[in-house]
C-alpha cells in the first residue's frame, strides 16, 4: 500500500467552468481512486455507501468519504441513494415502489435525511431509480471479436408469469407511486440545494403490453418529459443514461439528439451515462462506445451546444474473454470519451 498512500496527496483541481467532465461511477476503494486519478478522472459518483440509512450515510462518514476521494485530486460530485436499479424483490427499499404503507413513508424519510446529510458535507447531487422490474435482459449475444453483449429481445423474453412480488402495476399506478415520492423528496432537494437525478427505466417496454404485468413509465422520452414536470425545481432532474434512452427509440441515431436538446436546454440533465447500443426499441445490444448505431461525436456536440457541464461516464461494457471485471473495456471507454471531449472542446 505505500505507493497508494504516496499517491493520495493531491487536492482536487477547481472544476472547469462551463465544461463537461470525465466522470466515473466505479468503486471508491483506494486502488480504484488511484487508477481514476491517473486517467485524469477528476469527478466521480461514489459506489453505494450502504443498502440502508445507517452510520455509513452519517455526516461523519460522508465527510470521511469526501475527504478520501479528494485526497486523490478527485471531486465527489454525486452519491447513490439506496434506490438502485435492482428489481423490487431485491431492492434496498422495496416499499417505495410497492405502494401505500407505513414502511413507504419511513423509507422516504430516510431518503430525505440522506439529502440533508449530503448538504452538510457539500455533496451536490444524489442519483436514484424508480424501479420495479430492474434491468431486464435476455440471453447475451456475440459482439466484436470475442466479446459478448448484454442484449434484450422482447419477443424472446419469458412472460408466462406475472411479476411475483409487485403483482400487476398499470401505468397510472406506477405514476402515482413516482409522484408520491417526488412530492416529499423534491421539497427537501429544494431546501438542501442537493440535486436529485433519476435514472430511466431500463429498458422501455411497450405501453400497451408492459412486461409481466408491469408497465414502467420512465423508459420513453414522453414519460421522462412528464416526470420532470411533476414537481418543477432546478434540483429535480435526470441521471440521463443515453444508452437507456436510446433503447426506447425506433431510430436512436436521430432521436437521441432531439432528446439531449430537449432535456439539456431545460437544464434537466444532471449526469450522463455515455454509452452506445446497436438496434433500438425492444431489440438491442449494448456495445462499446465506438461500435453502436448512435453517433457519439454528434451527441457530444449537442451536449456542448446546450451548455451541459456535468459528468460523462462509461456504463455497461461488453464481457470480453480475459478482461476480468471489464477493467480493460472501461479503460477503453474512458479513453474514447476523453478523446471526444478534447475534440469537441477544441
Amino acid at each position: 500500500m505505500p505507493a497508494l498512500a504516496a499517491a493520495a496527496t493531491a487536492a482536487p483541481p477547481p472544476a472547469p467552468a462551463g465544461r463537461m467532465k470525465l466522470g466515473s461511477q466505479h468503486s471508491h476503494a483506494d486502488k480504484d481512486l488511484a487508477v481514476m486519478s491517473s486517467f485524469g478522472v477528476n469527478d466521480i459518483c461514489s459506489s453505494l455507501p450502504s443498502r440502508k440509512f445507517d452510520e455509513n450515510f452519517s455526516v461523519e462518514a460522508l465527510s470521511r468519504l469526501r475527504e478520501k476521494v479528494e485526497s486523490y485530486g478527485i471531486r465527489l460530485q454525486m452519491i447513490p441513494l439506496p434506490l438502485s436499479s435492482l428489481s423490487v424483490e431485491r431492492a434496498e427499499y422495496p416499499s417505495i415502489m410497492l405502494g401505500k404503507s407505513p414502511e413507504r413513508d419511513r423509507a422516504i424519510d430516510d431518503m430525505c435525511n440522506i439529502l440533508r446529510n449530503c448538504a452538510k458535507v457539500g455533496i451536490p447531487c444524489a442519483k436514484y431509480n424508480c424501479s420495479v422490474l430492474g434491468v431486464v435482459r435476455t440471453e447475451r449475444t456475440k459482439g466484436r471479436g470475442r466479446s459478448t453483449l448484454s442484449t434484450f429481445v422482447y419477443d424472446k423474453a419469458d412472460q408466462s408469469q406475472p411479476w411475483p412480488v409487485s403483482g400487476p402495476v398499470p401505468a397510472d399506478v406506477y405514476w402515482e407511486r413516482i409522484a408520491y415520492l417526488l412530492e416529499r423528496l423534491v421539497p427537501v432537494a429544494n431546501e438542501t440545494k442537493v440535486r436529485i437525478a433519476c435514472h430511466p427505466n431500463d429498458p422501455g417496454m411497450p405501453k400497451d403490453k408492459g412486461y409481466r404485468g408491469v408497465h414502467p413509465v420512465l423508459g420513453h422520452v414522453d414519460g421522462l418529459k412528464r416526470f420532470i414536470e411533476i414537481k418543477e425545481s432546478p434540483y429535480h432532474g435526470l441521471n440521463f443514461c443515453q444508452g437507456t434512452v436510446s433503447e426506447g427509440m425506433v431510430n436512436p441515431k436521430k432521436e437521441i439528439l432531439d432528446a439531449i436538446r430537449y432535456f439539456g436546454k431545460r437544464k434537466k440533465i444532471f449526469n450522463v451515462h455515455f454509452r452506445n447500443i446497436r438496434g433500438g426499441f425492444l431489440n438491442f445490444q449494448e456495445t462499446l462506445p465506438d461500435d453502436g448505431d448512435v453517433d457519439m461525436p454528434a451527441c457530444l456536440k449537442v451536449y456542448k451546444e446546450v451548455g451541459y457541464d456535468g459528468m460523462l461516464m462509461p456504463d455497461h461494457v461488453p464481457h470480453i474473454e480475459g478482461d476480468e471485471g471489464g477493467r480493460q473495456a472501461f479503460a477503453f471507454s474512458f479513453g474514447y470519451i476523453r478523446a471526444l471531449m478534447q475534440m469537441v472542446e477544441a
